[in-house]
């Protein structure tokens, strides 16, 4: 099949590595942070990096906007232009994000057929959907195969959370002023997980120490993956590359088998997540 039949196309919420993207010739439309009045295309105009530099001392608390549909037709557009005859583009959970909304709108005026897939989990739970479909492309497939490979990884996406405190969600309207109040009592370390099937963030078990909250989400995440198929795990980290590097280390130790890499977690998500929190994310199949 020429690897040119079928662009891929997703939003920067994905946390797929540059290299990767280079590598199978993914298109990403960024999302907004603001601060104040300052407005920064995700990846473009603010790194991962720069972005939780400047988080605990922003004057601002940050907020975040979709891309419109003109800047999902601009990536249709350049996949056009570049031979492509059909395009599959995967989304951050319509559960989360009005996103798909706008990869929709864009798609009934795109120059090339746009198949649009809710990938109902954001981070590398959606990035891993748009590797697998890269790479069954990479393999000769097809769209129609392509986007069944991608719900096959969506449907078997175990992705759980810990962070190292609630003030982010809280400042965000997230939950409740209790819950704030709460965790400044107890000190507890929340631990959060997103539902493949629903697209929706949940809570779990939470701990009372960073080293529970780390053993929490190992925990969780290897109680909801199957152990005996090929693994493809990514640990995400909000500027916490060290505590990351030494659970990627510990899964390459206990499952040498294994596929895994380190990834930053997007601003657009770390908006709510705040510095420090750290994720494993991945499937089997």
């Amino acid at each position: 099949m020429d690897l040119k039949t079928v662009a891929l196309i997703t939003d920067s919420t994905c946390d797929i590595p540059q290299e990767w993207r280079e590598r199978y010739d993914i298109g990403v439309v960024p999302l907004t942070i603001i601060f104040g009045d300052q407005q920064y295309k995700d990846g473009v105009d603010l790194t991962a990096e720069q972005f939780y530099e400047l988080l605990p001392t922003a004057g601002h608390f940050p907020t975040t906007s979709q891309p419109s549909p003109s800047d999902f037709l601009m990536a249709y557009q350049a996949a056009a232009a570049k031979g492509y005859q059909k395009i599959l583009a995967i989304t951050i959970s319509s559960a989360m994000s009005g996103t798909i909304n706008s990869a929709r709108e864009a798609a009934a005026v795109s120059p090339i057929p746009v198949r649009v897939l809710d990938g109902k989990n954001n981070s590398m739970g959606l990035g891993w959907q748009v590797i697998a479909a890269a790479r069954t492309r990479e393999a000769g497939g097809d769209l129609a195969a392509m986007v069944e490979t991608a719900e096959q990884v969506r449907d078997r996406i175990s992705y759980y959370v810990t962070l190292d405190t609630m003030e982010y969600l809280s400042r965000g309207g997230r939950i409740g002023t209790a819950t704030k109040f709460l965790e400044s009592i107890i000190k507890i370390k929340p631990l959060i997980s997103v539902n493949p099937k629903t697209g929706s963030v949940a809570a779990s078990i939470p701990a009372r120490s960073r080293q529970n909250a780390i053993e929490g989400i190992w925990r969780e995440f290897f109680n909801h993956i199957d152990l005996n198929a090929p693994m493809h795990i990514t640990v995400l980290h909000n500027a916490a590359l060290e505590e990351a590097r030494a659970i990627a280390e510990r899964v390459k130790r206990e499952y040498p088998a294994a596929e895994v890499f380190i990834s930053i977690t997007s601003p657009i998500l770390g908006v709510h997540t705040g510095p420090r929190a750290l994720a494993l994310c991945g499937y089997s199949l």
